[in-house]
């Protein structure tokens, strides 16, 4: 607010009393007022706001006797805009007053400089400006831990979450008072920040220390929050984990934190993922991972193998002769879903399964098998190595 608006405005209207008010009369009105207008019983009510900022502005003016005094001088002096001049001045006349407020050398102001802006922006210890009133301000950001069985972290799941999180008080409607009517904080004047100087040119801004960055001061603490506006409040709501998820992953959920002050954004809830083992699969990135048994015959002279899938049906693998143990053949498509909606493979990995329990038909094919290969060493390769290194 410019300090032209500061003198045209009359607070005492917008209180709706007398100029002559007593402070006990300007304190019972605008607690009245802020009571009927404040944010939180006029939830998205935009003139309601606009209304409370008012009021607010002017008991800030009018409830503080030094401020009141400032505001009634400058008013006796330029009235509505118009210049009162002093005795035997010839009577009165009219000029813009943002030739003074707004004026300077540089708009012909004829030596002003920064305009009578300057003289008067000690009112409100901004400069000139009354600054911006209580804003809205975001919620608390929310971290919350869930664990998952394995499957749901590969097709996403949809699951209740209880957190406790700091809301609007109900006993006081999240004003902080008692009586439901907060005074604009006379250090930062409702900004909840101030500025300090970085010895750069520029100054930088903290929470303010008298109001703890709400911008209001209760006169009378709530007995629930002490002051704060801000109480506890527990919650379950259905939080959907997206598909695909790893263990470990931190997934954030836009507006789903604590609730915003005064029409503020609701804050973001962060969830740490936890992810149970599976009895046969396992996973590498987007890809799902098996061990499958087989015979020696199946990697020998080759064959098909059916592999189990992860909540689907099983597909057939083809083996090779002569497949070695422990290769590492790919199912396409059978792993777990990306970001763009497709789907990682399933990694089979053959595993040749020696029997320990022979019936005498094996043993006598395993004893011929043996003879019939008694000139081969597969260890000679090795050996020779070995020797040479």
């Amino acid at each position: 607010m410019s300090t032209k608006d500061f003198i045209e405005k009359d607070y005492y209207k917008v209180l709706g009393v007398p100029k002559d008010a007593t402070e006990a009369e300007i304190k019972k009105a605008y607690r009245k007022l802020a009571r009927e207008f404040h944010p939180d019983a006029n939830k998205g009510n935009v003139k309601a706001e606009e209304r409370f900022k008012e009021i607010s502005e002017a008991n800030d003016v009018l409830g503080d006797p030094k401020k009141r005094k400032e505001y009634d001088d400058a008013r006796a002096l330029f009235g509505n805009g118009g210049f009162r001049p002093g005795p035997g001045a010839g009577g009165s006349f009219n000029f813009d007053l943002g030739d003074l407020f707004g004026g300077g050398a540089a708009q012909g102001g004829g030596g002003f400089g920064g305009g009578l802006g300057d003289v008067f922006g000690g009112l409100f210890n901004r400069g000139g400006a009354a600054g911006t009133r209580t804003q809205p301000r975001r919620g608390q950001d929310i971290e919350s831990e869930v664990t998952l069985s394995f499957t749901e972290a590969i097709e996403g799941a949809t699951v209740p979450l209880r957190m406790s999180s700091q809301a609007a008080c109900k006993a006081c409607s999240g004003t902080g008072d008692k009586n439901g009517t907060p005074r604009v904080c006379p250090t930062c004047v409702g900004t909840g920040q101030v500025a300090r100087g970085s010895g750069g040119g520029f100054s930088l801004t903290d929470p303010c220390p008298d109001c703890k960055g709400r911008g209001l001061i209760a006169e009378n603490p709530c007995e629930v929050c002490h002051g704060s506006g801000r109480a506890k409040s527990s919650r379950t709501m259905q939080v959907r984990i997206p598909a695909g998820v790893s263990d470990g992953q931190r997934i954030r959920l836009r507006g789903k934190g604590a609730p915003g002050e005064r029409g503020g954004p609701a804050g973001d809830l962060y969830v740490v993922v936890h992810v149970g083992e599976h009895p046969v699969f396992g996973r590498k990135g987007d890809n799902l991972t098996v061990t499958v048994p087989v015979t020696f015959t199946e990697v020998a002279l080759g064959g098909e193998v059916r592999v189990p899938t992860l909540g689907g049906p099983p597909v057939t693998l083809k083996l090779p002769p002569g497949t070695p143990n422990g290769r590492t053949m790919r199912a396409r498509g059978k792993g777990a879903v990306r970001k763009d909606g497709t789907r990682g493979d399933l990694l089979v990995t053959v595993e040749v399964s020696v029997p320990t329990d022979l019936s005498e038909k094996a043993r006598d094919a395993l004893e011929a098998y043996r003879e019939a290969t008694a000139g081969d060493d597969p260890r000679a390769e090795l050996f020779e190595a070995a020797k040479g290194a």
